[in-house]
């Protein structure tokens, strides 16, 4: 069943109206009929199952259904802030995470960021990738749009642990640090969160965090922990602890 965001004033207890891009998609491209179903979100957390009533070429109209729709979030509201990396990796990152129920993903300039973007730069890239969060939101069929963040920087990411219930930084040294305890803690940690919390991940770019970035993180509460006897890649560790929270809470 193909699935569909639309603005929450469009949506009625009786009917829904799709408008914008999605228009020509369904009309032109998919080439739906009136009867048809799809699954239709207001990206603030509410899936409706519709039947289309109208498709023309300005806005397509829905019948709202009586049925129920599963709700496909986790049950934990993650942010994963996330060190630049290069190339076309933060597209995979976006994608993935939203996949897996990030709620916010956070761009993040690090000490050991190789990327620059200035504010012409760093606007396009964001509004590309809120278009994959959006498409990647589609395909997993979530109730939400997750949020792509403006970037920020390392103190300014760092200073926001107070919102979280759980704040971690998977560190490759962690076990050097005061406090380590393997993956038992990290098993522990994630462990620890119920559902209706919030929880953070921090993960660096290529080059990992400066040794003054992580007595900073540290220092703010942040908690370090290990990924494991691998070193894994920036594009793969946020995906780790994600599979991990939607593993231990997921029912």
């Amino acid at each position: 069943m193909y699935h569909f965001f639309t603005e929450t004033e469009f949506i009625t207890e009786t009917e829904a109206v799709i408008t914008g891009p999605d228009v020509n998609h369904i009309r032109n491209v998919l080439r739906m009929k009136p009867g048809e179903r799809i699954l239709l979100s207001d990206g603030r957390g509410t899936n409706r199952l519709c039947e289309l009533t109208e498709v023309g070429p300005i806005q397509v109209r829905a019948r709202i259904l009586p049925e129920e729709v599963t709700d496909t979030e986790l049950p934990v509201e993650v942010t994963l802030f996330q060190g630049l990396p290069k190339a076309d990796k933060m597209d995979f990152i976006v994608q993935k995470s939203v996949e897996l129920g990030v709620r916010t993903v956070v761009p993040v300039e690090t000490a050991r960021c190789v990327v620059k973007l200035d504010k012409k730069k760093e606007e396009a890239r964001r509004k590309r990738w809120q278009a994959v969060s959006e498409s990647a939101a589609k395909q997993s069929k979530r109730m939400i749009v997750p949020k792509i963040a403006e970037l920020t920087g390392f103190r300014e990411a760092v200073a926001t642990v107070k919102d979280f219930d759980l704040a971690l930084i998977p560190y490759e040294d962690s076990e050097s640090l005061s406090g380590a305890g393997g993956m038992a803690l990290t098993r522990e940690l994630i462990g620890s969160l119920k559902p209706g919390q919030r929880a953070a991940v921090f993960i660096g770019p290529e080059g990992g965090f400066s040794d003054e970035e992580i007595e900073t993180a540290l220092a703010a509460g942040w908690r370090p922990v290990t990924l494991g006897k691998r070193i894994l890649r920036t594009e793969t560790a946020g995906l780790f602890v994600l599979s991990a929270i939607g593993f231990t809470l997921e029912k």
